[in-house]
């Protein structure tokens, strides 16, 4: 698919979205650099800002198999993965299928499930395929899990792993609205939720071909090595017991190429690889117990992002 054809989709997909969710553009744009991206997004907000409507507004715009989980402490994995069952009238075990057989996955709420249960995600996440009793199915392509979490210090919820968080490939907070937003948001629901008449406006097979395009942006071998130094300076700061895995480095790869298509270009620059590090990387870094807060993460990579020099030069193709 042409880049031009690339920007005139994901414009159309964010338009049906904003039919839905009043302002937000910015969190609308690294929804699609993550879904350009084949990554899975982490949606951490206080309940009501609109997380949910955002992922099913997301959802509804394409015309792909969608299933939701609502997570509760009483979750278990086979009700997200499926599970063999003994079918009496065949005399023989049968495959039920779990809602994870979908091509994009609602994790509603996903850090009121038990640490247990959110790591039946873990295979599928990175690897796309489950394996229950032995036996491993492959997932459909494109795969991709929009997940929502209130924040950890809400009653009731287990915070995710260190793993599970490192196959997000972003992590992003929508935020309060402005007034004259919220006025807007009154409004547009006053009667009733726009979502009930949101149509697709993007086929399964464009997404694919989306996908597999923006993989041909052009990264200068500078920025290539402008990336893995702002990810090699995470793993060496004194505050971060651990830093970015390569995972990250991928991934900041992967979604700075889609942006740059989303954003009409056809190659990275080093001000779309600073923009999208905070998203990317911070939810990937395990500090030390005096810099535990999610503020403290993040001061800590605005911190490292200015104190890594930014390259200079032609950027385009050669």
């Amino acid at each position: 698919m042409e880049l031009n054809q690339i920007r005139s989709k994901t414009i159309e997909i964010k338009k049906n979205i904003n039919k839905v969710i009043v302002g937000k553009s910015e969190v609308t744009d690294l929804l699609l650099t993550a879904l350009l991206s084949n990554g899975h997004v982490l949606l951490e907000d206080v309940p009501g800002t609109g997380k949910t409507l955002l992922a099913k507004s997301l959802a509804r715009s394409i015309d792909a198999g969608f299933k939701r989980i609502q997570f509760t402490p009483d979750l278990l994995p086979s009700d997200i993965t499926g599970l063999n069952y003994y079918n009496q009238k065949q005399g023989e075990f049968t495959f039920h299928p779990g809602p994870v057989f979908a091509n994009i996955l609602l994790a509603d709420e996903i850090n009121r499930a038990t640490p247990r249960t959110q790591s039946s995600l873990l295979e599928c996440m990175e690897e796309r395929q489950i394996t229950i009793d032995g036996e491993t199915r492959v997932l459909e392509y494109p795969f991709l899990v929009i997940a929502t979490q209130n924040p950890v210090e809400t009653s009731g919820t287990f915070p995710l792993p260190e793993a599970q968080l490192d196959r997000f490939l972003m992590q992003l907070s929508i935020g309060f609205p402005t007034i004259q937003e919220e006025v807007a948001i009154l409004n547009r629901f006053i009667d009733e939720s726009p979502l009930a008449s949101l149509t697709p406006v993007c086929t399964k097979n464009d997404l694919l071909d989306m996908q597999k395009s923006v993989k041909s942006i052009y990264v200068h071998p500078s920025l290539m090595e402008y990336m893995i130094a702002i990810v090699n300076r995470t793993r060496e700061n004194d505050h971060v017991a651990l830093g970015a895995s390569p995972r990250g480095s991928l991934a900041l790869l992967r979604s700075s190429q889609a942006y740059a298509a989303i954003s009409g270009q056809s190659y990275v620059t080093p001000e779309i690889i600073k923009h999208l590090a905070p998203y990317v990387l911070t939810h990937r870094l395990i500090l030390h117990t005096s810099f535990h807060k999610t503020s403290s993460a993040h001061e800590l990579m605005k911190r490292i992002l200015e104190e890594v020099p930014v390259p200079t030069e032609d950027f385009t193709r050669r």
